[in-house]
């Protein structure tokens, strides 16, 4: 038996392309039931966290994924198992949201509290077809003007970038931020 060595398979004929983009989606892995469920729906403290992602054309993505990440309301990271089994008691802090057709994303959560001092706020990733990464933002609670005025994040932008990054509190507690990938009024997103 012989073993063939890259010198056996001739001439390179292709040059190196650039990244493939992220997706498409497989279910395996990524898909599991009350994925976005951080907390059981309806029970006390419960919230919902939803909005609409968008494209720079300003049409809504269907086929975007949400991820959120929090601390649990006393501002504590939560060290809880169960990211992708929910066992309907635990707060992991973690919830994963696929968009509906018009775009909409939406999580069963509750308020983070201020870890540290610091302006509460879920980090967000955005993964979606045409992007060659994922794209890291936050979405911080319209609460706490004073936490918000000190978050070095928030200081280093001017009044049109941060409003993208703070949510708007519905009449009955729930929480509503859309996110632009592009365009007039893109979010202000985050690099590592």
């Amino acid at each position: 038996m012989s073993t063939r060595t890259k010198r056996d398979l001739g001439p390179k004929t292709h040059e190196a392309t650039g990244g493939q983009t992220v997706g498409p989606f497989f279910a395996f892995g990524l898909d599991y039931p009350k994925k976005h469920e951080v907390v059981f729906p309806h029970s006390p403290g419960a919230i919902v966290l939803g909005g609409t992602v968008f494209d720079g054309g300003g049409a809504p993505i269907p086929d975007a994924v949400v991820e959120i990440w929090s601390a649990d309301e006393n501002g504590e990271i939560p060290r809880a198992h169960g990211a992708l089994r929910r066992d309907d008691h635990s707060f992991t802090g973690f919830g994963r949201a696929a968009t509906t057709d018009v775009g909409r994303y939406e999580f069963w959560t509750r308020n983070p509290g201020p870890v540290d001092g610091g302006a509460p706020f879920y980090s967000v990733v955005v993964f979606a077809r045409g992007l060659p990464d994922k794209l890291v933002t936050r979405v911080y609670l319209p609460e706490h003007e004073e936490l918000l005025a000190a978050d070095p994040l928030l200081s280093s932008l001017d009044a049109d970038e941060r409003a993208t990054l703070i949510a708007t509190r519905l009449p009955g507690g729930n929480l509503h931020h859309d996110i632009h990938l592009q365009g007039e009024k893109e979010t202000v997103f985050l690099a590592f």
